[in-house]
């Protein structure tokens, strides 16, 4: 299963009920393109289907902002039976920006 996204429909197609975007599972996962308040349900549903796609390390991109949504994200992980550990990103994977996870 993959963790899907909806939305608002595109301009002009305001009539047209929001559709689950299907996402790729391929061990990332991009929050800028969601609202931060999906971020409670997306995020453990997005560590379960990586988990049952066989990936186990993973990389989460929050930005970098005000380290709101780290702190966010790193509560979530840090409560999830899934998650082996977390930490930071390295600089070629996004710095601060970015945290990597090894799931169980």
């Amino acid at each position: 299963m993959a963790a899907q996204r909806t939305g608002p429909p595109p301009p002009g197609d305001e009539d047209v009920p929001d559709e689950p975007v299907p996402l790729p599972l391929d061990g990332t996962l991009d929050l800028h393109t969601f609202p931060p308040s999906e971020l409670r349900s997306l995020l453990p549903e997005w560590l379960e289907a990586s988990r049952a796609a066989g990936l186990r390390e993973l990389r989460i991109v929050h930005g970098k902002g005000t380290g709101a949504l780290r702190r966010s994200v790193e509560a979530i992980l840090a409560r999830s039976p899934l998650v082996a550990s977390f930490r930071t990103a390295g600089e070629d994977a996004g710095g601060w920006g970015a945290t990597l996870v090894v799931l169980r």
